[in-house]
C-alpha cells in the first residue's frame, strides 16, 4: 500500500482592511464563517465580496485558505498561483502552495515554491522550518530506496533510522488540531496524519507565527502628490542598491541573490536557475571582488517602481570594468528589489 501524507494547511491571519458598505459585511462575515468551521457559506460570501473586488488579495488568500479545507487540493493551487504571480513579494501564498504540493508528494514543487518564499522575505521562519522538512522527506525517500537497492547498507539505514526518530520526537510536541482559528496574528499548528513506509512529511512542532498577510492596498489614501512619496523613497532605494553592490563584494552569493524579485527578468530570457548557477560562479570564485557605485540617479515611474542608473566599477583580479548600468527596482512590502537590470547606455 502506497505512503498517504495529509498536511493541514498553515493558517495565517487576515487583516481585514477597510472596505465600503455590504462588501465589506461579505468579506468579514466570510472571514468570521471560516473561523467558525462553516467554510460554504464562508466560501458563498467571499466569492459575492470578489465579485466587487475580483483583484483584492486577501478575499482571494481566504478563499484559498476555504478550498484547502474543502479538500479541494487542485482549485486552491491555482488560487494560490495566481496570487503569486500578481503579488510576488507576498511569502504567504508560496508557502500554502508549498504544503499543498507537498501533501500531494510533488516535493521538488514544494521545495521551489519554499525557495521563493525565503528568497521573498528571508526571515520568514515558518517557510525556512517547512523547507527543511522537506528537504528531511526527500532524504529519507532516498535513503530508503538505498535499502531496497542494498539491505546490507547499515550507513543508509543508520540514517534513516535517525529521520524517523526526528518525526517521532516532533510529533509528540506537537499541538492537536485546533477546531477554529484564533483571530490575530498566529498560525494555527501543521497536523499530520500518515501511514506506511517512508517516514511521513510532518513538521516537528507546531506551526510558528508568521508575518501578517497585508498585500500592497490597491487604493492610495495618502492625499499627497505621487512625486513628492517617490522622492521620499530616493534614499530608501540608493540604500538598497548600495546593499547589493556589498553583497557582491564581499563573495555573499545568498546576499546578493536575496536583491532579485521573484519576477526578475534573466538576460535573454534563460532560466532563472541557470541564471544563478552562472552568478554563483561568478561571485564565489574570485578571491576578491570590489564593485563601487558613483553618480547614482533615481528616477520614479510611480510610487512602487524606479529606475536606477550608476557608473559601475568592477576590479577582481583577473577583471577590470567600468560601465553604466540601469537597474529597474519593484517595491514589495517594506523592500524594493530588483526586477531588471541592463548594462549600457
Amino acid at each position: 500500500m502506497s505512503s498517504v501524507t495529509r498536511i493541514a494547511l498553515l493558517l495565517v491571519s487576515l487583516l481585514i482592511a477597510p472596505c465600503a458598505g455590504a462588501q465589506s459585511d461579505d468579506y468579514q462575515e466570510a472571514s468570521r464563517l471560516f473561523r467558525s468551521g462553516q467554510q460554504a457559506q464562508a466560501l458563498e460570501r467571499v466569492d459575492n465580496f470578489l465579485k466587487g473586488n475580483p483583484k483584492d488579495a486577501r478575499a482571494r488568500f481566504l478563499k484559498g485558505l476555504i478550498l484547502t479545507e474543502q479538500n479541494k487540493p487542485a482549485d486552491a493551487i491555482r488560487l494560490f498561483t495566481g496570487l503569486t504571480e500578481d503579488f510576488p513579494e507576498l511569502p504567504e501564498p508560496y508557502n500554502n502552495l508549498a504544503v499543498l504540493h507537498a501533501s500531494q508528494g510533488q516535493y521538488d514543487k514544494a521545495r521551489a515554491a519554499l525557495e521563493m518564499a525565503i528568497r521573498t522575505h528571508p526571515s520568514y521562519a515558518t517557510a525556512h522550518e517547512n523547507l527543511g522538512d522537506i528537504y528531511a522527506k526527500m532524504a529519507s525517500q532516498a535513503y530508503d530506496k538505498a535499502l531496497q537497492l542494498d539491505k546490507s547498507n547499515t550507513a543508509a539505514q543508520t540514517k534513516l533510522e535517525l529521520i524517523k526518530e526526528l518525526f517521532k520526537s516532533g510529533a509528540r510536541g506537537a499541538k492537536p488540531a485546533a477546531g477554529k482559528a484564533e483571530p490575530g496574528p498566529k498560525a494555527a499548528p501543521a497536523v499530520v496524519a500518515a501511514s506506511g513506509s517512508p517516514p511521513p512529511f510532518q513538521p516537528p512542532r507546531a506551526a510558528v507565527a508568521a508575518p501578517p498577510f497585508q498585500p500592497p492596498l490597491t487604493a492610495r489614501t495618502t492625499t499627497q502628490p505621487a512625486r513628492s512619496a517617490a522622492a521620499s523613497s530616493a534614499g530608501e532605494v540608493l540604500e538598497v542598491v548600495s546593499n547589493w553592490a556589498k553583497a557582491w563584494s564581499n563573495n555573499d552569493v545568498n546576499g546578493y541573490l536575496g536583491f532579485y524579485a521573484p519576477d526578475f527578468q534573466t538576460p535573454d530570457g534563460e532560466p532563472r536557475s541557470k541564471w544563478e548557477a552562472l552568478r554563483t560562479q561568478r561571485i564565489s570564485k574570485p578571491k576578491k571582488i570590489e564593485v563601487r557605485i558613483s553618480s547614482p540617479k533615481v528616477k520614479f515611474i510611480d510610487n512602487n517602481r524606479a529606475t536606477v542608473t550608476f557608473r559601475q566599477d568592477y576590479r577582481s583580479p583577473t577583471l577590470k570594468v567600468t560601465s553604466t548600468k540601469t537597474l529597474t527596482m519593484v517595491r514589495g512590502g517594506d523592500r524594493w528589489m530588483i526586477q531588471h537590470e541592463r548594462s549600457g547606455n
